[in-house]
């Protein structure tokens, strides 16, 4: 029985014998560097994970995995330049070490060089997969839009930052998933069925990142707490005070979220913790957080596939959804 790690590890070995390589260098040295700079490779498990499900040898989905994980890391490269973000997993952003024009121009030919990997994938299933990565690259940029507008937006519903998360976050979770059922064999129905568990998984995963940002133990997650709240973003901890609150205190909350107040940042986080404390949005953002890790679960339970192969994902989500850092 293979486990997480195990996928991850099989992944690492792929990813480190497929360094892109060509001429200008300048065009394909920033896209090995954010490669090699980390992350869980959590994304490429997942898809391989899928695959498993229905089929021991996963080795076919290698390079639909590795597209995955090269497009994210698009994502992440453009995000940072658009943040204009100095770090990235602790390292310089591609954007500081290398110039802004070369991270643009070298996030491009990542989306191209995932094309030609999914290309590698088994002819019969090819068209799907394809299909299933265009509709999720959409979303991701619909999404990043949508994030991107909310910084000017007067009026976000919960629904509306929910649907923004999903795009940006939830749908890359997803589609890994579905593309590696359907390479190990899945039908329609159950290849749908693992989308809608990563959906909501995603979904569940963002909830928890914006409950820790304002609430988790800083030693933990490594930042001090409310970052979000420094930079005026408006999470799900925000939308709900807003709902909550009183008209005065909701326009206090509008006010410090805004380019016009002049109060100090710490002062300015503080005052907004304890808006959040008071109207308790700690305690609804994990209720809205188990409902979506509820849904998920349902939907895994519903996949036809060993108990075993399905409690990986179940752990794996487990971990995320308790996590503190």
């Amino acid at each position: 029985m293979q486990t997480l790690h195990q996928f991850q590890d099989s992944f690492e070995s792929y990813l480190l014998n497929n360094q892109f390589v060509g001429a200008p260098i300048e065009l394909y040295e920033p896209a090995n560097y954010i490669l090699k700079i980390g992350g869980k490779r959590l994304r490429p498990a997942l898809l391989l994970t899928g695959h498993y499900l229905f089929e021991d040898d996963f080795s076919p989905s290698l390079p639909a995995a590795f597209a995955v994980e090269v497009f994210h890391n698009f994502t992440l490269m453009h995000d940072d330049i658009m943040d204009a973000a100095p770090l990235r997993r602790g390292m310089p952003t591609v954007h500081q070490k290398f110039g802004l024009n070369p991270g643009i121009l070298s996030g491009d030919v990542m989306v191209i060089l995932a094309y030609e990997y999914l290309l590698k994938c088994p002819a019969p299933k090819t068209v799907e997969v394809l299909q299933s990565f265009n509709r999720m690259a959409i979303q991701v940029c619909e999404g990043q839009q949508m994030d991107m507008n909310f910084e000017t937006q007067a009026s976000i519903s919960i629904d509306d930052y929910l649907k923004m998360i999903e795009y940006k976050t939830a749908v890359l979770v997803a589609t890994a998933l579905e593309i590696g059922a359907k390479l190990g064999g899945a039908d329609i129905a159950a290849a749908g069925l693992l989308y809608e568990f990563g959906r909501n998984l995603g979904i569940a995963f963002q909830l928890q990142d914006d409950i820790l940002d304002a609430f988790g133990d800083p030693s933990k997650v490594g930042k001090k707490l409310g970052g979000d709240i420094a930079q005026n973003k408006k999470t799900f901890l925000y939308l709900k005070a807003i709902e909550l609150a009183p008209e005065a205190t909701a326009n206090s909350l509008r006010e410090y979220f805004s380019d016009g107040h002049s109060i100090p940042e710490s002062e300015k986080i503080e005052s907004v913790l304890t808006i959040f404390r008071d109207l308790k949005v700690e305690q609804a953002a994990h209720k809205v957080k188990e409902d979506y890790w509820q849904k998920a679960l349902e939907s895994l339970g519903k996949v036809d596939s060993a108990v075993e192969k399905k409690n990986i994902l179940v752990g794996f989500a487990s971990a995320l959804m308790h996590r503190d850092f």
